[in-house]
């Protein structure tokens, strides 16, 4: 019967130096390329689910002590004692439908829904893409019709609401009211900014590009004293506070268009000029050809001029300055625990809080797709 034959294990190296190939017998303690990657992985998955529980700690903080009916702002407790939905009851205190409102307010609800109703279809048509088959086009311009009919039948169904007393859902829809107009005004402005900054050359391009760069490194309450007195010559403070802040937010818009002129420069140049060639103008191509392939960054600039206004405290109250009708959700909670009763009006913050974290909630969980395209998409060039 023959010998096995053990043929150790070895590895070569090449000493340069030397000019001599050599044999080592490998360190067994030496840890595999799977091993290590499994151990980085891990490690990395733990840091993220550990910074997630940070992040999320507050959140659920603040929902469970929305339900709190013990009294008090600090406890020695997180788990309430004692459940109850009086803190949410409280915030719409006041609130009562009153048909007769709804029946003399009906013409302008069919006036807001004809007058509007184009300009927001054309925003739809400008995100979804043309698909063949016709059966499927009629469903999704259904569902587009619905979806705006909806949305415009909601915003003046809510304008028949009588909160004259209810605080909550006066200050719920000044911020929605400016969110809105920021996110489709913004959305117009960055876009098209970004679109001629990435297609066109002409003289003094680059200097306005790096003149925008410099000045968005300087803050904006810089300017937070003469834009007030701006606005206040126009009687756009106090009262006229939400017009005022959706001119503030949207008027230097143009400025954040890196992100989105990056995503353009991804776009080929070819189809461009194969549009052209075929007669179409440039607004033909940026609306029939751009956009629809500009979907992801869309979104994107949608989401960000939403949110911007939806958790702006600093300016909207400088803005809004005492005119109690005016305030934003942010500002008219503060000013519930900071000028009231905090004891009693703690549990009623958290509440709002709640509610006011919701919808921006769903609305980034329902869109992180295309967010996330978005910011990807636009830096892959500068």
């Amino acid at each position: 019967m023959a010998k096995k034959n053990n043929i150790p294990e070895v590895d070569i190296i090449v000493d340069e130096k030397a000019g001599v190939i050599r044999e080592v017998e490998p360190d067994k303690k030496l840890r595999s390329k799977k091993g290590h990657e499994r151990r980085v992985n891990g490690a990395i998955y733990a840091i993220l689910i550990l910074m997630s529980i940070i992040w999320l700690c507050p959140f659920v903080f603040l929902v469970l002590q929305s339900f709190r009916g013990e009294s008090g702002g600090q406890v020695a407790y997180v788990i309430p004692k004692q459940w109850t939905l009086d803190n949410y009851a409280f915030l719409f205190q006041g609130v009562g439908f009153s048909l007769q409102t709804l029946v003399k307010d009906l013409p302008n609800i069919i006036l807001t829904v004809i007058t509007n109703v184009l300009g927001i279809w054309g925003m739809v048509a400008f995100l979804r893409r043309k698909p063949k088959n016709p059966i499927e086009k009629t469903k999704g311009n259904l569902k587009a019709a619905a979806l705006v009919f909806g949305v415009l039948l909601l915003i003046n169904f809510m304008r028949c609401v009588d909160s004259t007393n209810c605080d909550f859902v006066r200050w719920f829809m000044n911020t929605l009211t400016i969110a809105l107009f920021c996110a489709v005004i913004q959305t117009v402005m960055v876009l098209s900014v970004s679109y001629t900054l990435s297609r066109m050359r002409f003289k003094g391009r680059k200097l306005i590009m790096n003149v925008v760069l410099v000045l968005g490194m300087f803050p904006g309450f810089l300017t937070m004293i003469v834009l007030y007195y701006l606005l206040k010559m126009f009687g756009l403070t106090q009262a006229g506070a939400v017009p005022g802040l959706i001119l503030i937010s949207c008027a230097s818009s143009g400025m954040g268009y890196y992100i989105s002129k990056g995503f353009f420069d991804t776009i080929p140049k070819s189809l461009d000029e194969s549009a052209r060639i075929d007669g179409a103008t440039r607004f033909q191509v940026f609306l029939k050809i751009i956009m629809p392939m500009a979907k992801p960054i869309v979104i994107y600039t949608i989401l960000m001029a939403f949110m911007g206004p939806w958790g702006d405290y600093v300016f909207a109250s400088y803005v809004a300055f005492g005119h109690k009708a005016s305030y934003n959700v942010a500002v008219g909670l503060y000013r519930w625990v900071n000028t009231n009763d905090y004891q009693g009006y703690f549990t009623r913050f958290c509440a709002g809080g709640v509610l006011v974290a919701i919808p921006i909630t769903v609305l980034f969980m329902a869109l992180q797709k295309y967010y996330v395209e978005g910011v990807t998409g636009g830096a892959v060039k500068g």
